[in-house]
């Protein structure tokens, strides 16, 4: 089995399947260090009522308890959609090495409003680009056509 970044954004993806089901905006988040993912995480702000628990927060958090340090140096995040300033701000704090991202966000992403990542951090983005775009454009039209 090959472990690169089609692998590990697919598990992210499944992971932003599993908000779907929850109700949930489908963003998923993995956290990966020597190909191993240490962290999984979606979206849980509607469950928790609490803007905070993004996938990428809730992973960072997840990454950083099972290291036992709030650095994330060494690290890859996965995230099927681009994290939004205050995520972006998170993982700049957290030293992340790389940041691989499925669909942008124009609106609220952090990167696509300029918000920069630590200077050691490398940026990946449009990885499985069109899957990751697709389900968040389907969460969002059944939720229209249900209201």
């Amino acid at each position: 089995m090959k472990f690169d970044d089609i692998y590990f954004m697919n598990q992210a993806l499944n992971i932003a399947k599993l908000a779907t089901k929850e109700g949930e905006v489908p963003v998923g988040a993995v956290i990966v260090i020597d190909n191993k993912i240490i962290a999984r995480a979606h979206n849980l702000t509607e469950k928790l009522h609490d803007v905070t628990a993004h996938a990428e927060m809730l992973a960072i958090t997840s990454a950083s308890n099972f290291l036992n340090g709030k650095f994330l140096k060494g690290c890859t995040i996965y995230v099927t959609l681009e994290p939004c300033i205050m995520c972006t701000g998170a993982l700049y704090l957290s030293q992340i090495n790389r940041l691989v991202i499925g669909a942008s966000d124009l609106k609220m992403g952090g990167i696509s409003k300029g918000i920069k990542l630590h200077p050691k951090t490398k940026i990946k983005k449009g990885v499985l680009q069109e899957e990751s775009t697709n389900l968040i454009q389907e969460f969002f039209v059944k939720k229209r056509t249900k209201n």
